[in-house]
């Protein structure tokens, strides 16, 4: 059954209760979920950072990409209903849609994020003060590539020029 943008499958259907942590930040889970009802938080520490209510909403996917520990605690607010995906680098092998779905949204908060430190930097040119670094933080985040990178196809020989 799809069910949103995403594969959605039943029997991976499970509820929660209000408190229940679904992802310890500071862990390795190699879950995602997928949010079918109701409201979470995700935080840092003590500090919150964001409410998930939109049905399809989709968590985890950072740690799993990246290949780290959870960056926040993802709880339920309230009671919830999420698909539960114990092997989230299956569940994202399995529908290369998924996976381009995935890459979409962390595209825009790579996006969003650039545009408030563009932002920020234009608004504080020329002040000296500590947030002049912010040209810094832009120019690791456009340039950022992981070590092993190499442009082309797994399948060939030779990387594509």
């Amino acid at each position: 059954m799809k069910r949103g943008s995403y594969p959605v499958d039943d029997t991976r259907k499970i509820a929660v209760a209000a408190g229940t942590v679904l992802l310890a930040e500071g862990t390795t889970s190699g879950r995602i979920y997928v949010l079918d009802d109701g409201t979470l938080e995700v935080a840092r520490g003590e500090t919150q950072v964001a409410l998930i209510s939109e049905k399809g909403a989709i968590f985890g996917e950072m740690s799993l990409l990246l290949e780290t520990p959870h960056t926040a605690t993802v709880r339920a607010l309230t009671p919830a209903v999420v698909h539960e995906f114990t092997d989230g680098a299956d569940f994202l092998k399995s529908d290369p849609a998924t996976t381009l779905l995935v890459a979409r949204l962390l595209a825009r908060r790579l996006h969003s994020a650039t545009t408030y430190l563009v932002d920020l930097k234009r608004q504080y040119a020329g002040h000296g003060t500590h947030l002049a670094m912010v040209s810094e933080v832009l120019a690791s985040l456009v340039h950022q590539q992981p070590p092993e990178f190499l442009p082309g196809s797994e399948r060939l020989d030779t990387p594509k020029t």
